[in-house]
């Protein structure tokens, strides 16, 4: 990769992406983020607002304050914060409601266990952002208690203790419920890979910062190692299938029931599993998914982007691909055909990278109205029936692909 490259990575997301979210996502009226954000840039102020996007932002701001050194950022993640205290955290069962209304009252309160993920994700970089350059201790260890408290509700109430993962949901008081299913594009069923893996990626982000606010908790951090380590098993033993792709929904005993094939699921759990193995610092564990990782990008790249444009493409259905280029899927392409690359030094893995990012410079990015489009069709036009922003399109895959990138090449030291 060449300064040029990285150059461009620094400005799509100081100029473009952060820039973006900061002023266009915050509804300071009645304080939270805006659940709908149309290709105009206009709000709308009416619909409720999930859990993810809130803990998205919350992490988003707070990783960059990290990666820069610039405490600027944490007043977007600040605002975050107070939001997920006053408005999102069930004083009553704890953990957090899936979503709210406007005016802060609940409008989904089951435990959605991804959403419990992603904020634990959110408050745990936030808890590492604000005692590395505030010195705040108070704020950074209230933040750092929240996540795991989260944690050992998951633990406790989700946990399948006899054939492993995390099952997908539970009422508001964490009892048992039929109601799973996480969004109109899921199944209503008790296990899911999407749900897997973001449990996988909030305990890996936890262990990295415990430490960070509680040096001396070396028995948490063990206890998070522990599950952090069986959930990287459980997916490469259970979820992850012999075609080298991950399945998408499970009974409990983790049989399949869907052959739909995700390429950007793929080529995401790539990378966040060696990450999580190198974050244990487990040399047996990464001895023993090393090639399992590398597999997984290699099919990734063979079957699920474009030869032509570079592009990641969506879907694998019933024999038919969806061929559409997601912006979350773009970024995450961007991110595992890296690690692989850093991985192996194989220049087919860089050159997926380089291609990737030209897709997104040139067609990805709105040049317009900012950020990123949701949805591309294979001739570079746009879908503009899919909003700009909003429950599930925040700051965080494309933020997170630059940051990425930039930190693992040191760019900005």
């Amino acid at each position: 990769m060449n300064k040029d490259f990285y150059n461009s990575v620094k400005s799509e997301l100081f100029s473009n992406i952060l820039p973006y979210w900061d002023k266009f996502s915050r509804d300071l009226e009645n304080p939270g983020f805006y659940g709908e954000i149309d290709n105009d840039n206009i709000q709308n102020k009416e619909i409720d607002r999930s859990i993810v996007m809130t803990s998205r932002f919350l992490w988003t701001y707070s990783a960059v304050a990290r990666l820069t050194k610039n405490s600027n950022f944490l007043q977007m993640a600040d605002f975050a914060y107070d939001v997920i205290c006053k408005k999102y955290w069930d004083k009553n069962n704890h953990g957090v409601f899936w979503s709210v209304f406007p005016n802060g009252n609940p409008c989904v309160s089951k435990k959605q266990i991804y959403g419990e993920a992603f904020c634990c994700y959110g408050l745990s970089e936030y808890a590492a952002a604000t005692k590395e350059l505030r010195k705040d201790n108070e704020k950074s260890e209230n933040a750092m208690n929240l996540a795991v408290e989260i944690f050992d509700l998951i633990e406790k109430y989700a946990l399948d203790k006899k054939n492993g993962g995390y099952i997908e949901a539970l009422a508001e008081d964490w009892k048992p419920t039929n109601d799973l299913i996480l969004s109109d594009k899921d199944m209503n069923c008790p296990k899911s890979m999407n749900t897997n893996l973001h449990v996988m990626e909030a305990y890996t982000n936890l262990y990295r910062t415990l430490p960070v606010v509680f040096a001396d908790k070396l028995e948490l951090k063990s206890r998070v190692g522990n599950s952090l380590k069986n959930l990287v098993l459980i997916t490469v033993e259970k979820i992850l299938q012999k075609n080298a792709h991950l399945g998408l929904f499970f009974d409990m005993d983790w049989n399949l029931l869907e052959t739909e094939i995700s390429y950007g699921h793929d080529i995401e759990a790539s990378w966040l599993l060696w990450e999580a193995a190198e974050e244990l610092k487990d040399e047996s564990l990464k001895s023993q998914i090393r090639e399992t990782v590398l597999k997984i990008a290699q099919v990734a790249l063979e079957e699920g982007t474009d030869k032509e444009s570079g592009a990641m493409e969506n879907f694998l259905k019933d024999g038919i691909k969806d061929r559409t280029r997601v912006w979350w899927n773009q970024a995450e392409a961007l991110n595992g055909f890296y690690n692989a690359w850093e991985m192996t030094g194989d220049e087919k893995y860089k050159n997926a990278c380089l291609s990737q990012w030209d897709w997104i410079i040139n067609h990805q990015v709105d040049k317009i109205g900012g950020e990123w489009w949701a949805n591309i069709d294979v001739n570079g036009n746009p879908d503009l029936k899919e909003p700009k922003g909003g429950n599930w399109k925040t700051s965080y895959h494309s933020a997170r692909g630059c940051m990425e990138l930039l930190r693992r090449s040191n760019f900005l030291s």
